[in-house]
């Protein structure tokens, strides 16, 4: 018993020491790559353009509300809409400047490629990564620190930006949101995050499987104009294809059946999960996202959404973002630990 009791002390002692080093490579790791990305050359270009996107922004939403304002007090046939004025600071737009919204899932993909297109081949590369793994560290700490200190960097921007859109669109019109609708706008917020934390994951997951820089990069590029632009025709011609609906009598037929399989294709798209995801959130006016039949809308209320009800509509966008995220870090962390790593 004396002897179980002692090896069992030094098994814990072993195991203490163990998550230590861990903890520590970890920790080290994750503070060398936000020191790189902070010092880069490429964090300039990504913060000159963050901060573009979020002037260009906030000037067309005040332009765009104040112009919208002015309309709806000299028409009184206006159809303008005067509630929750604080969320339109995010939504609209004016003087050809898309909304912040727009402007963030259009940039938004693009920032966690840059973070993440060359995370790994450019480190072999260079012939660097060979001096970390003979380092004293854990192995998979130095993917997993690339990922935290990425995904931290993300968080950051796209949490300043929304805020500074807020505090200056209140600033500029006098607009105060209300606690409902702040909320709104700091989910809003962290769907965006989880959002380029997926397009992150992708850009390593194109790195670890390719040697050079450049080929991740387009290969990443490619995968974000096939979800962003060709996944809404592939899933039209899709959909037509087993439901058609060229006649009167097969859009009576098939019309329901079409625009549910097109629906539930385009919903394999990240994109496409983000952008419905946000349009319920940031509009309390959208009351369903499927298609909703003749039957269903008879004796219907119209009126706004509240938060809960928002969010039991897109708790499944969440779900499938994270899913996502979760898979394509998994599949680069694996090809990772069982690639060899040899010096140039």
């Amino acid at each position: 018993m004396l002897k179980t009791a002692a090896g069992n002390a030094v098994s814990a002692a072993e195991e203490s020491k163990r998550r230590n080093i861990r903890y520590h490579s970890l920790t080290a790791l994750y503070q060398k790559e936000m020191a790189d990305h902070v010092t880069s050359k490429r964090f300039i270009i990504i913060l000159i353009l963050v901060i573009a996107m979020t002037i260009a922004s906030v000037y067309g939403a005040v332009t765009g509300i104040s112009s919208a304002i002015k309309n709806a007090a000299m028409d009184s046939k206006s159809s303008f809409d005067m509630n929750y004025m604080f969320l339109k600071l995010y939504t609209t737009s004016g003087s050809s400047i898309p909304s912040y919204m727009s402007l963030i899932a259009l940039v938004g993909p693009f920032i966690g490629l840059i973070l993440g297109f060359d995370s790994i081949n450019a480190e072999k590369n260079n012939g660097t990564l060979n001096r970390l793994v003979s380092q004293p560290i854990y192995r998979d700490s130095i993917i997993i620190g690339k990922f935290l200190a990425s995904s931290t960097l993300i968080a950051i921007m796209v949490l300043s930006t929304g805020i500074s859109v807020g505090c200056a669109g209140f600033l500029a019109s006098g607009i105060r949101p209300s606690g409902e609708e702040a909320v709104r706008v700091l989910i809003y917020l962290v769907y965006t995050v989880i959002y380029i934390c997926f397009w992150l994951a992708m850009a390593m997951l194109f790195s670890v499987f390719t040697r050079h820089a450049a080929t991740s990069a387009l290969a990443s590029i490619a995968l974000w104009l096939f979800f962003a632009i060709f996944m809404s025709l592939l899933a039209g011609i899709m959909a037509n294809a087993a439901y058609p609906v060229n006649t009167e009598y097969q859009q009576a037929v098939n019309g329901m059946n079409n625009y549910n399989l097109n629906l539930n294709l385009n919903r394999v798209s990240p994109y496409y999960l983000y952008s419905e995801a946000s349009s319920v959130l940031m509009n309390p006016a959208t009351r369903a996202i499927n298609a909703v039949s003749y039957t269903q809308l008879v004796g219907a209320l119209s009126g706004y959404l509240p938060l809960g009800q928002s969010l039991l509509l897109v708790w499944p966008h969440l779900v499938g973002l994270l899913a996502l995220t979760f898979a394509a870090f998994t599949i680069s962390y694996i090809g990772f630990m069982r690639q060899e790593i040899r010096g140039n």
